[in-house]
C-alpha cells in the first residue's frame, strides 16, 4: 500500500520516515505538525461454513483473480468486530446468514501485512442471492473442491488442515504464519 503524500491531521506534504522518540520502529512521521502516521496489518476476517460435509465457497468477480475461488472473507472495517465482519463478508459474498461456532485460525503473512481470522460457522440461511465481488457461490464436497483454483495460499492452507481436522472429528485453533505455526488442540 502506498504511502500517503500529506499529513491526514494537519494536510502539510512533509511526511518523512523517522524513528520517533521512544519508538522501535520507523514511522511516517510530519515534518509540520510532528503527527506520526502509522502503518498497520490489515485484517482480514472470514468463516469456514460447512453444510451437509461440503464447503462453502466464493468465486471472486473482481481483482485480484477474479475468476479464482476462496473462502468467504474480506477487510475488517472500523468500528466492527472480528466476529461481525467475518459474517458481513459471507452475508455480502455469498447471501448466506451464517452463526459462528467458534474461533478457527489466526494466520499472518507478514510480507503483505495481512492477518487472516477464520471462524467455523453453520449456515442459518441460504438465499441464493450474492454481492458484486462474487462471480457464483457454491458448496464442494472434499474431492470437488476446484484446489487449483483456490488464489490466496493462506486460504488454502486453512482449508486442507480443517478437511482433514473434519475427517479426524477433532479441531484446533491455529496460530501461525506461511512459514510456521501450531495448531492448539482445547480439550
Amino acid at each position: 500500500m502506498p504511502s500517503p503524500r500529506f499529513c491526514p491531521h494537519c494536510g502539510a506534504a512533509g511526511l518523512s520516515r523517522q524513528l520517533p522518540a521512544g519508538d522501535t520502529h520507523e514511522r511516517l512521521v510530519c515534518a509540520g505538525c510532528g503527527y506520526i502516521h502509522y502503518e498497520n496489518p490489515k485484517v482480514i476476517a472470514g468463516c469456514i461454513i460447512e453444510q451437509d460435509g461440503k464447503y462453502l465457497l466464493c468465486q471472486r468477480a473482481i481483482p485480484p483473480r477474479p475468476g479464482s475461488w476462496t473462502l468467504p472473507a474480506g477487510f475488517m472495517e472500523n468500528g466492527e468486530t472480528t466476529e461481525q465482519a467475518a459474517l458481513r463478508e459471507v452475508w455480502e459474498e455469498s447471501g448466506v446468514r451464517a452463526e459462528i461456532l467458534s474461533p478457527y485460525s489466526i494466520f499472518s503473512v507478514p510480507q503483505i501485512s495481512e492477518v487472516y481470522i477464520i471462524f467455523r460457522a453453520s449456515a442459518l440461511e441460504v438465499t441464493g442471492q450474492y454481492g458484486p465481488e462474487t462471480l457464483d457461490y457454491r458448496f464442494f464436497a472434499p474431492e470437488e473442491i476446484p484446489w487449483e483454483s483456490i488464489y490466496y495460499p493462506a486460504i488454502r492452507q486453512i482449508l486442507e488442515r480443517y478437511i482433514e481436522e473434519r475427517q479426524a472429528g477433532i479441531y484446533g485453533i491455529y496460530i501461525g504464519n506461511d512459514d510456521s505455526g501450531k495448531v492448539h488442540f482445547i480439550r
